[in-house]
């Protein structure tokens, strides 16, 4: 069955026995690496004991597929409960898989890794539709994400950061988890043994690995920076990005501010309006957000909204060039910015 973020954290609380397969796949490489790490620990207590796991690697078992059936099958000369790893697997395998689960009574947990790996492959959908098994897609975090995973990750470590430091380095890190991860621990380092990172603590050993990033082109473009937010769009394109989902991010941000304004007429502040926002705004955004807050009204962000999903739907029409599309419209979004700025 296909896992989400809540049946993950179901299962690590309380995993369940009857759980006989697990596949990650995505284009997240950290995430694939430290969720498969978890799941082998959710059944035994040491993921080097060469007793209760057992790591293979797919092109091993494509050479020689009986590996598959002893390694699952195998009992623990100590007791327990096994695990077998297979990394980068492929489609070839949903055929042994099949078999396997046909014809064994074992207990092991098998925990299957791809970054290859879609929707459509036969492996995915035979791990999505099989009651025993536990798929899980993983890819670039989401801002609420990055924002979880650290908070965890210091939870674990026993150690406490303010606000205002943790603000600062869930901006500072990517939308991977593998770089992400190799930030955090360059930041456990440099503290040693002090247990409360300070916001200079970040600034002196956290590098800034987030790129441009969908907050960036919002931003910049609501605030009537073009030449910030084209680059920032330019950026996220050779990230791989499409412009749809750019524009969907920049509607966002202005039903944020639309929901925001309405607040403000019933009579709040643009302060608490902008308290009201969910997730929580950085408090490096919370300047120009409340900037955009003066600047734009209800008439005003209608018009873009409506601009917006007219370039949505162009970049969806066949033989329209979306990227050009999408760029013309965060130019015109920013150009109104401009005149209202000087109005």
């Amino acid at each position: 069955m296909n896992y989400k973020k809540t049946d993950i954290e179901r299962y690590f609380k309380s995993p369940d026995k009857n759980l006989r397969c697990v596949l990650i796949f995505g284009s997240n490489e950290g995430m694939i690496a430290d969720l498969s790490k978890k799941f082998v620990l959710s059944v035994v207590e040491n993921i080097d004991d060469a007793f209760l796991v057992s790591t293979l690697q797919m092109d091993e078992v494509e050479k020689d597929v009986s590996l598959l059936f002893s390694e699952y099958n195998a009992a623990s000369l100590m007791g327990g409960r096994r695990v077998v790893i297979i990394k980068d697997v492929n489609n070839n395998l949903t055929k042994p898989l099949k078999e396997l689960f046909e014809n064994t009574s074992s207990d092991s947990l098998l925990v299957m890794t791809s970054s290859t790996l879609n929707t459509k492959s036969s492996l995915v959908s035979y791990v999505k539709d099989a009651s025993f098994g536990a798929l899980i897609s993983c890819y670039d975090d989401r801002q609420e994400d990055i924002l979880s995973y650290v908070r965890n990750f210091f939870i674990a470590q026993n150690i406490t950061i303010s606000s205002d430091a943790f603000a600062l380095l869930c901006h500072r890190l990517s939308a991977d988890r593998k770089a992400s991860n190799g930030e955090l621990e360059k930041l456990i380092t440099y503290i040693g043994s002090k247990k409360n990172i300070t916001l200079e603590d970040v600034q002196k050993s956290v590098s800034d690995t987030s790129g441009s990033s969908f907050e960036d082109v919002c931003y910049f473009a609501a605030t009537g920076d073009t030449q910030s937010a084209l680059k920032a769009y330019d950026f996220l394109l050779n990230e791989g990005e499409e412009p749809v989902q750019i524009l969907r991010q920049v509607t966002y941000h202005f039903i944020k501010l639309l929901e925001c304004v309405a607040k403000m007429e019933k009579g709040d502040s643009a302060d608490s309006a902008a308290l009201s926002v969910r997730p929580p705004l950085m408090f490096f955004r919370k300047p120009d957000f409340i900037m955009q807050l003066k600047i734009w009204k209800k008439k005003a962000i209608f018009d873009v909204l409506a601009l917006l999903y007219k370039a949505e739907l162009d970049c969806k029409t066949t033989g329209y060039p979306a990227p050009e599309i999408a760029s013309y419209t965060l130019m015109q979004i920013s150009g109104a910015a401009k005149k209202l700025k000087m109005a």
